[in-house]
């Protein structure tokens, strides 16, 4: 039996194409895909070819392909393996670390099962929602303090979301597109900044006049690490959420970090605990269900955030647009387009 799925096939090339579907073992589950949702950064990385693109392994010294991506999806359960007990065949689930393909067979510990009220096309933003929630909960942001988000892709988006549900203010976010920073205050940052600005830091400190205590830094760019510094308080704490592949750049850590006591923490998402959540560091179920908590209680929502769907056999022009498009939308894959 074959599955449909999105495959870069060489840097920079997305193809939809027919792959062995995996035998069903006992603790894991086979779920129909209604929506896979575009991780831009990680996908662009993947598909241009990038060698620094999984911290579970040493560099590359030369791209392979195919590669495949996507991880955070929804769908119906269609079977279950013997030892299964979490989720039935016909229940509606989000889905950790699948793929961009219309069967998905992952360990039932990766499916969460969903409430009537929860749409297919917000479960499959959830699990892409744990990587800023895990970052906000590292910098152990206190409520009513100012919060900065650096880059407003998917990340920094629901970042923003998130950091006013947990009790930031004001939130400023920043971004070198001014269609982002339009986003991001019809989201409800408080303020959008430009990076490129020469009066920037002028700006946050108009702001906040003793700087800024709490940032996510989204960009993965070592200009905008550089950058967040000049804007932090005294003892701020930065969480380097995106992922900077690119190790070539300065820091003065002596006058940035070092002098000012400033917290810098790593907050890529597998640097969590697998079991027993503690302050500051949740597992990914922990977080996982408490995003379907605040959604279902009216506290947080993702309506909205996707700006472009598309059916699975366009992922060649998709991806073409991720590769080239700097102002590339959050985007989703729905599935049910192929039956």
């Amino acid at each position: 039996m074959t599955r449909k799925s999105i495959l870069f096939v060489q840097v920079g090339k997305a193809e939809l194409v027919d792959i062995p579907l995996p035998e069903l073992k006992t603790n894991e589950v086979l779920v129909r895909t209604a929506i896979s949702t575009i991780s831009s950064g990680t996908e662009r990385a993947n598909l241009c070819g990038d060698l620094n693109v999984s911290p579970m392994q040493p560099t590359l010294t030369v791209a392979k392909f195919p590669r495949s991506s996507g991880y955070s999806t929804s769908g119906t359960v269609e079977a279950v393996g013997a030892a299964v007990t979490k989720v039935a065949v016909g229940d509606r689930v989000a889905m950790c670390w699948s793929c961009h393909t219309d069967l998905n067979v992952l360990s039932e510990n990766l499916v969460y099962k969903l409430d009537d009220n929860i749409s297919f096309e917000t479960a499959a933003l959830l699990h892409i929602g744990t990587f800023p929630m895990a970052a906000i909960r590292k910098t152990r942001l206190e409520f009513g303090e100012p919060a900065i988000v650096m880059g407003q892709g998917i990340l920094g988006q629901i970042a923003v979301l998130q950091l006013k549900v947990a009790g930031a203010s004001p939130v400023i976010a920043v971004d070198l597109v001014k269609e982002r920073r339009d986003i991001a205050l019809n989201l409800g940052a408080d303020f959008a900044l430009d990076p490129t600005d020469s009066e920037f830091v002028n700006n946050v400190k108009a702001i906040c006049p003793l700087g800024v205590p709490v940032a996510i830094e989204v960009t993965g760019v070592g200009k905008g690490f550089d950058q967040v510094l000049d804007c932090m308080a005294q003892f701020g704490r930065v969480a380097l959420l995106g992922c900077t592949r690119n190790s070539d750049f300065t820091i003065d850590y002596y006058r940035k970090i070092h002098r000012p006591g400033i917290t810098v923490v790593g907050a890529h998402t597998m640097a969590r605990p697998e079991a027993n959540s503690y302050p500051g560091y949740w597992t990914r179920t922990d977080d996982m269900e408490a995003q379907l908590r605040l959604i279902k209680y009216g506290r947080l929502s993702y309506d909205g955030l996707v700006k472009d769907t598309r059916s699975p056999v366009e992922a060649p022009e998709v991806f073409n647009r991720l590769a080239n498009d700097p102002h590339f939308p959050i985007t989703q894959f729905d599935w049910r387009r192929l039956l």
